[in-house]
C-alpha cells in the first residue's frame, strides 16, 4: 500500500506560512499631479519578517496550533468553505509531533531525530522511515523525497537562508490590530499572482499570529484564513517524539516520489 494515498495535506504550504499582499492604495476620483515614484516595497515590512524569523529560530521548545479555513470556487463562481486544524509540539534541534485534522480523519507525524513515523488513527495504517536530521531537515526532506506537506512547515525556514524574502511586487505596513489579546503589527504582501497577509505580535515576541492567502490567479480571489495559537512554556515529555506502533497497526510503505 501506498502511504502517499493516505496523507492528507494541510492547505496551502504555510510559507505559505508567513508572506502576504499588496499595498492597497486607493485611487483617487481625478488624475493627480505627476508625484516623484514611490518605492512598492517598503523596507520596513521586509524587516518585519527578518526579525520574525529570527525569534522564530531562538524558540527551542514549544507548542503551536492552527486552524485554516479555506475556500473552494465552484464552476458557476459560489464559494464553499472548508476548515482543518493542525497542533505541533517541538523540540529543537530534532524533535518534533505534528497531528492533522481534516474531515477525512487524523493524520500524525512523529520524529525523534532518527526516525520520521507517519500514522492514521483511523485505519491504523503507519510508517517510517530513517532520516537522521534535524527539523527544518525533515521538512525539507519529507517534501522533496516523498511530497508530504509538514504543517506550519514555514515557520521552519524564516530565520534561515530559505526563507523567502526576495520576488515581491509589493509590500506594506498595513497598520495594526488585534488577534485575540495580542496586539499585533499587520503587513501586506504581493509575490506573483498570491497576495500574502502577515499578523505579527507587537513587542519582544514577534510571532505570527494571523495569515490570510489571497488566490487572484482564479478571478473569484478565493482565500485561506490560518490563526496560529502559541505556547512557549509546553509542559510535554520528550517521550511524545518516539512513536510506538499501536495494537493491531499495519505497516505501510512509504513511497519516495518517482524521479524523471
Amino acid at each position: 500500500m501506498n502511504w502517499n494515498r493516505h496523507i492528507a495535506r494541510l492547505g496551502a504550504p504555510l510559507l505559505a506560512a508567513l508572506v502576504a499582499a499588496p499595498g492597497w492604495a486607493q485611487q483617487p476620483a481625478t488624475a493627480a499631479p505627476a508625484q516623484a515614484a514611490v518605492n512598492p516595497v517598503a523596507p520596513e515590512a521586509i524587516q518585519a519578517l527578518k526579525t520574525m524569523g529570527t525569534y522564530l529560530q531562538t524558540l527551542q521548545r514549544f507548542s503551536v496550533t492552527t486552524r485554516v479555513t479555506g475556500e473552494r470556487v465552484l464552476a458557476d463562481g459560489q464559494k464553499l468553505q472548508h476548515s482543518a486544524k493542525a497542533a505541533m509540539d517541538v523540540a529543537r534541534p530534532n524533535r518534533l509531533r505534528a497531528r492533522i485534522t481534516t474531515p477525512r480523519g487524523d493524520r500524525e507525524l512523529i520524529f525523534n531525530g532518527k526516525v520520521a513515523a507517519l500514522y492514521t488513527p483511523a485505519q491504523k495504517y503507519y510508517s517510517s522511515a530513517e532520516l537522521d536530521d534535524t527539523v527544518t531537515g525533515l521538512v525539507r526532506r519529507l517534501q522533496q523525497r516523498y511530497g508530504i506537506e509538514v504543517p506550519l512547515a514555514d515557520l521552519f525556514l524564516w530565520g534561515t537562508p530559505d526563507a523567502p524574502l526576495d520576488g515581491f511586487e509589493s509590500a506594506m505596513n498595513a497598520g495594526q490590530d488585534f488577534v485575540g489579546d495580542d496586539l499585533c503589527d499587520h503587513y501586506a504582501f504581493r509575490q506573483g499572482s498570491l497576495d500574502w497577509q502577515v499578523w505579527i505580535k507587537a513587542g519582544s515576541q514577534p510571532l505570527p499570529r494571523r495569515l490570510v492567502i489571497t488566490n487572484r490567479a482564479d478571478d473569484a480571489r478565493p482565500q485561506s484564513v490560518s490563526v496560529i495559537e502559541w505556547n512557549l512554556k509546553p509542559a510535554f515529555k520528550d517521550a511524545i517524539f518516539t512513536f510506538v506502533p499501536p495494537p493491531g497497526a499495519q505497516r505501510v510503505e512509504l513511497v519516495p516520489l518517482k524521479t524523471r
